[in-house]
């Protein structure tokens, strides 16, 4: 039995709940939302999809105590009203902050001892808050983090060369925010390393590295909010845990040497973060890391609300 809990069914979660309804994936979804109005409503939608699916998901909404038991659960709370102006995602920290102590809390009260995958941005600060929040171990909370800006860096590199994103390799690394970076000398295209595609090519760096930083605000500018892509990034990370699969992707997980939860390559597998992959950087790209990962430290200390 898979069941699966989303708390906040904004853009983004009501698009996770849609994709593990229609693709099968969970046996059991529990809906949760401070907006009782809309949670009802996703409910009976997705419940009416149901007769004509090839699958069958039992759907249970406004019930914490659904979820004590779940495998997974996934956080998307937030207001996106909070980012009409755009351009920094902090702009929800103050409100998720509080978020994350009335969710964390909820799921300790009902004995949540499942994963934890967090969306909510800032999401580096908000997985920690909630790690701290549950009691659960740091192995069995993590964030998307910058699974989803490694993608945005793949879709630059490909849309610059004409290249399917799939081939390319590599990540960005640090918060997912404004203070990430393409750690180029991670990044290959069909095995040829970046700084030799770069030269061969005259490709600016710099410019792919800012296309990737950016690509959503490109994409919130025109809707005013994103969600297919962070989704999917949501969706395969379920996926991993679900089916043990030892997914080696960039996520937001727990670095003892920071102090924190910060973008970078890690193993996902049914007990959460299996592995941290270690690799070695360039000195430019160490000073990039630990330069945001000591402003997210400190974010998510200043954000504990006890």
């Amino acid at each position: 039995m898979r069941k699966i809990g989303i708390i906040g069914l904004g853009h983004v979660g009501s698009t996770v709940a849609y994709t593990l309804i229609t693709k099968g994936i969970a046996d059991e979804l529990v809906l949760i939302d401070q907006n009782d109005a809309l949670c009802t409503a996703e409910y009976y939608d997705y419940s009416d999809s149901l007769g004509r699916l090839d699958t069958y998901t039992k759907i249970i909404k406004q019930d914490y105590r659904a979820l004590s038991a779940a495998d997974v659960v996934v956080t998307a709370f937030g207001d996106i009203k909070l980012l009409a102006d755009g351009g920094d995602r902090f702009l929800e920290y103050t409100y998720n902050c509080s978020q994350a102590a009335a969710v964390g809390k909820a799921l300790k009260a009902v004995g949540f001892h499942g994963i934890l995958i967090n969306i909510s941005n800032p999401c580096d600060v908000i997985t920690g808050l909630l790690q701290r929040y549950t009691g659960l171990s740091r192995e069995r909370v993590f964030g998307t983090g910058t699974f989803l800006d490694t993608a945005r860096m793949q879709r630059a590199i490909s849309h610059r060369i004409n290249e399917n994103p799939h081939n390319i390799s590599g990540y960005v690394l640090g918060e997912h925010g404004e203070s990430q970076f393409a750690a180029w000398s991670t990044i290959a295209v069909r095995g040829i390393p970046m700084f030799e595609l770069a030269e061969e090519q005259d490709l600016d760096l710099d410019a792919l590295d800012k296309a990737a930083r950016e690509g959503g605000w490109l994409v919130f500018n025109g809707k005013k909010y994103t969600s297919y892509a962070i989704a999917t990034c949501a969706v395969k990370l379920v996926q991993a845990v679900l089916s043990d699969a030892k997914l080696a992707c960039p996520a937001s997980v727990y670095l003892e040497q920071y102090g924190c939860h910060v973008g970078y390559p890690a193993v996902i597998g049914k007990n959460g973060v299996e592995k941290i992959n270690e690799f070695p950087l360039t000195p430019k790209e160490k000073a990039l890391l630990n330069d945001s990962a000591k402003m997210i430290a400190q974010k998510t200390h200043d954000g504990y609300l006890g």
